[in-house]
């Protein structure tokens, strides 16, 4: 593959990134990202790590039901950061699916790899997820992807995604603009979602713009952006074991309201099921204490339900039906 010459900007947040990955707690998996972009710029850099709540609660032996309690560099990034939509990441690892899906989310555009992260530990345990999903993933969503050699100021296409592409988006997150926020707003807006969503489980989340005004933003579960239920309804029935093609709907949320840039409200998070575990650690990293669940019983599989009976009864999160 031929090289690139680049300039220096995404070399330098790469070297950020590079520069804390030994800061992280994980023993054996450090990664970092850098998160970079925006009017005016930004840029910054986030390690995995453990929310301080699980980490007291449980250490760092022990998975949030089928998750490890750690946030994954990427999502830490995006959740920092003032506003996502069009920026760039650097990643000191390749990155696992579950990440390619929430920075498609987030409004990603283009993700750089150190080169080194290709010898690393998620390279070389599940270096079939990312070929064969993380990079399907960031190929419908239109990011493009490429390899970083610092010492050679040189970038190595991966993927490069044509600029005038827009990937589909048949299942776009809904935004409205609220007059106030209030207990009984969100409950009207979860009962006009339940009756239009019907049988889709979905989240809903109020928050503030740069404005100061209250949005509110509901998102059902869905295949990743780029991909179309009509088209790619054989994706939702693929045995990829860990992973899977479809976003659930909290991640949307989160994801979504990082890409308009809102402040979430901390007291208005909803779930019609009970998030997965993923997501709710995602949920506990994004500083939420509380939750509403429609149905504290349904979930999409057993792990879920022994991860929010985890967070429940160690009082990391308050959950309200």
């Amino acid at each position: 593959m031929e090289y690139e010459r680049t300039g220096m900007n995404a070399i330098e947040q790469m070297q950020k990134a590079v520069d804390v990955v030994n800061t992280s707690l994980h023993p054996t998996n450090k990664i970092a990202a850098t998160i970079f972009g925006g009017t005016p710029a930004f840029s910054l850099s986030r390690t995995n790590y453990w929310p301080d709540s699980i980490l007291k609660a449980f250490g760092t032996n022990t998975d949030i039901g089928s998750s490890s309690g750690t946030l994954h560099a990427e999502v830490a990034c995006i959740l920092s950061a003032p506003v996502t939509e069009g920026a760039s990441i650097c990643v000191t690892d390749p990155f696992c699916p579950n990440c390619a899906k929430n920075m498609a989310e987030a409004g990603i555009k283009t993700i750089y790899i150190d080169h080194k992260g290709f010898d690393k530990d998620f390279a070389s345990r599940r270096g079939s997820h990312f070929q064969n999903m993380s990079m399907q993933v960031c190929e419908r969503a239109g990011i493009s992807v490429y390899e970083v050699r610092r010492k050679e100021d040189r970038l190595v296409p991966i993927l490069e995604i044509d600029p005038s592409y827009t990937p589909p988006n048949d299942a776009p997150v809904i935004v409205s603009i609220l007059d106030h926020a209030s207990e009984a707003i969100f409950l009207d807006m979860i009962a006009d979602a339940r009756a239009n969503l019907q049988e889709h489980k979905f989240a809903l989340a109020l928050g503030r713009n740069s404005n100061d005004e209250v949005v509110a933003l509901c998102a059902r579960s869905h295949l990743a952006i780029g991909y179309s239920k009509r088209i790619d309804a054989s994706e939702l029935h693929e045995d990829s074991g860990k992973y899977s093609f479809i976003l659930e709907p909290v991640n949307r949320v989160l994801m979504n309201a990082a890409r308009l840039g809102l402040t979430l409200n901390p007291e208005y998070l909803y779930s019609s099921t009970v998030p997965t575990s993923r997501e709710l650690v995602n949920v506990v990293g994004a500083g939420f204490t509380a939750m509403h669940i429609g149905n504290t019983h349904l979930a999409r599989d057993d792990d879920a339900l022994r991860a929010i009976k985890q967070l429940s009864d160690s009082k990391i999160l308050k959950i309200q039906q």
